[in-house]
């Protein structure tokens, strides 16, 4: 049984590292005559192959995030996908969701339209406590963050389990979400954004160095917009700022600092009866049909985060590398919607919950690791050894009481609410603790690559959750620890092929939800079999991959008779599938991104054993298509792009209860650059395709419907 370590205790514990590691003469530091042997595809130039700098067109070589040492897509014995920042600005995502919606093995948006958060599906897996920023996890409960892509340079979704690296995790995967940073030459954009749903918006993006020949960089990202959302009367509003600054007073040296403020508003999107939906008759609901009340809904929330990234090379074989991250996230929110009860007898009258949601979250992230870079033999070594430890401070207070119905085919509102009775009533305060130590060694020997990785991790959840029904007090105070392994084999032929196989396993400790109880930590494994392909000559990237993984103790969110929700561990399941991904960004202006997935889902045990798992399609597959028509061209300056989406058939639960069709929808892009101004128009879901997106117990939601979305910037 673990001990309970104190937040002091921890951070000292992270300069275990430091006094672990070989002397640098007790290893043989690549000389030239072995670095001739190593296969050619191997050489990396610095800063060319930089993980978390901007990429030009679709195509990244690397990646920050599967294995922490900027290993080549090529050489990573997992599946690893990444959607660049010009990705992003050419289909126009407004959402992380909206972002990974073309990338294979994730459904980015399942359950349809919601400004609060995302939560996207990594291989059948719930996503939204599998969320990373910089490397380092945004830790939720009830609510969630949701970060603006103007803030990002990239995206990197990792497939399968990451807890070697990451400790606490799903088997599904990882989103890490990369931010825009500072760079050593000046530029800037502004622009003014206009579309859907009264969105109005200005964004702007300026940085450089302080001053010529400066080792101090900056830059300065902000947006500020006004809007709603497909459901009337609901606010989207948000403004952020993201000041960040990077000190380089050498090659070796390099300490960036990375800040930001957001601030929004997002309000709930109420589900609708699956009897005036997806099972309509006759009378079928609007996409914008509101269940809530303006007089009664308000939301307001501030997410602040602080920290920065330390790297210092020792010596021709160490380096010392430390990532820190302060985030606070306070949202107070109360809500009308749809109650578990759903639709009355009389087939018009919707029953409705009151929700009321006070946050407080607090994270502290710190990850420390040595690097070391050398050869036995003729076998080279990326040798990381590492120290991380998270404290997540969580004060939650719920309620949910039974309030005035509203009818569905004569809706009043404006009030007065009426709040009938109570039905839930919990405040909880936790604190999760995690301390993990892990070392990784990634080997190259001739045209062969493996990685071995271990971790053990420590976690302690202390706290106490109150029933305000009945004044009841519970301990929540549990240790759990965990050793997580991960294996990998692949070889890179000389014409840019290489099949590989890994093995990995995960574990999460789950944090205390709102509704206070204490949950078994989940663990998973994964074996995946699969082959890209980086081709010499022109700028693409392909990935074929199979896999099976396995998660226990799956958590789920169950609706409860009288009203309100529980959490339910459901058991174990099995996902077994394909993936085939493709994306080039050719010298004559052509880019393109292709994704397909195949998903088997299968519940293990308990209730819904042998059902398929909640809004996992079996089949999902996408194609973006976007052309820049070249200079001396009679369309010099004009840019086109379009690409297809397709959701297959699957179930809205776990009892495979809803049957939901599948759908394809169809998006498009058009913008004009000349001189530094750009002007763009967005499209997507270009033929209003009206469908329901997501249908449980708690009722249905629809897909979005078309938006249109211009922007007009000047970049310099």
């Amino acid at each position: 049984m673990a001990r309970h370590l104190s937040f002091m205790e921890a951070l000292a514990a992270t300069a275990v590292v430091g006094v672990s590691v070989s002397a640098p003469g007790q290893l043989r530091a690549q000389d030239t005559d072995a670095a001739t042997v190593l296969a050619p595809i191997t050489v990396q130039s610095k800063g060319a192959d930089d993980p978390k700098a901007p990429v030009k067109g679709f195509v990244a070589k690397t990646s920050s995030t599967a294995t922490k040492t900027g290993t080549l897509l090529l050489e990573t014995q997992q599946s690893i996908s990444v959607v660049t920042n010009d990705q992003m600005r050419a289909q126009g995502a407004e959402t992380v969701g909206q972002a990974v919606e073309y990338t294979p093995g994730v459904s980015g948006t399942p359950y349809g339209s919601d400004p609060r958060f995302d939560s996207p599906r990594i291989r059948g897996f719930d996503g939204r406590q599998s969320q990373y920023l910089n490397g380092l996890k945004m830790m939720r409960t009830a609510g969630a963050p949701a970060i603006d892509p103007y803030q990002l340079e990239r995206i990197e979704v990792l497939k399968g389990p990451a807890s070697v690296m990451y400790g606490q995790g799903n088997p599904g995967g990882m989103i890490n979400l990369i931010s825009k940073r500072p760079v050593f030459e000046r530029f800037g954009e502004v622009g003014l954004q206009a579309g859907s749903y009264d969105t109005y918006g200005s964004f702007f993006d300026v940085g450089g160095p302080v001053s010529d020949g400066s080792d101090f960089a900056y830059r300065v990202t902000g947006l500020v917009r006004a809007a709603g959302a497909q459901t009337d009367n609901l606010d989207n509003d948000r403004y952020f700022i993201a000041p960040a600054l990077t000190w380089q007073p050498d090659d070796d040296t390099k300490l960036t600092i990375l800040t930001s403020v957001q601030r929004d508003n997002p309000s709930t999107p109420s589900s609708l009866p699956a009897q005036l939906t997806l099972n309509a008759k006759g009378n079928r609901l609007s996409r914008d049909f509101f269940v809530g009340d303006e007089s009664f809904d308000s939301s307001s929330r501030t997410l602040t985060n602080l920290g920065y990234e330390f790297e210092q090379r020792l010596n021709d074989v160490w380096t010392f590398r430390q990532n820190v991250r302060y985030s606070n996230f306070d949202w107070s929110y109360q809500a009308l919607g749809m109650a578990t009860s759903g639709l009355a007898a009389d087939g018009r009258t919707i029953n409705r919950n009151a929700t009321f949601q006070d946050e407080n979250l607090n994270t502290f992230n710190i990850d420390n690791n040595f690097l070391a870079e050398f050869d036995t033999g003729d076998v080279d070594h990326k040798l990381l050894m590492g120290v991380d430890y998270r404290y997540f401070s969580n004060d939650a207070s719920t309620q949910f009481w039974r309030a005035t119905p509203l009818d569905a085919f004569n809706p009043v509102y404006g009030g007065p609410i009426t709040l009938a009775s109570k039905t839930t009533d919990a405040h909880v305060v936790s604190d999760l603790q995690q301390f993990g130590v892990y070392i990784q060694d990634e080997m190259s020997y001739n045209n062969w690559r493996a990685t071995l990785g271990l971790r053990q991790d420590w976690a302690s959840t202390t706290g106490t959750s109150l029933n305000g029904l009945n004044n009841v007090s519970r301990s929540l105070d549990k240790d759990d620890q965990k050793l997580t392994g991960r294996a990998g084999l692949g070889y890179v032929f000389d014409n840019g092929i290489a099949p590989y196989i890994s093995y990995a396993t995960s574990f999460d400790p789950v944090p205390v939800p709102t509704t206070g109880q204490l949950l078994e930590p989940t663990t998973g494994k994964q074996v995946e079999i699969g082959v890209k392909y980086q081709p010499e000559g022109w700028n693409g990237f392909f990935s074929a991959a199979i896999f099976d993984l396995r998660q226990q103790n799956v958590s789920n969110t169950v609706a409860l008779p009288g009203g309100g929700t529980t959490i339910a561990q459901i058991g174990e399941v099995r996902a077994r599938g394909v993936e085939l991904e493709g994306v080039a960004s050719l010298t004559d202006g052509l880019d393109l991104r292709a994704a397909y997935t195949y998903m088997d889902t299968e519940i293990l045990g308990r209730t819904d054993n042998g059902k398929r798992l909640d809004n996992v399609p079996a089949n999902a597959a996408s194609l973006w298509l976007d052309y820049t028509f070249q200079e001396g061209s009679e369309l010099d300056g004009f840019g086109i792009g379009g690409g297809v989406r397709y959701v297959g058939q699957r179930y809205g639960d776990t009892a495979n209860t809803f049957d939901l069709a599948g759908v394809a929808l169809l998006d498009a892009a058009i913008r004009y650059k000349k001189d530094g101004v750009t002007a763009s128009l967005n499209l997507k879901n270009i033929t209003d395709k009206n469908y329901v997106s997501s249908c449980s117990s708690f009722g249905c939601s629809y897909g979005d419907g078309r938006t249109v979305m211009a922007r007009l910037s000047f970049a310099w």
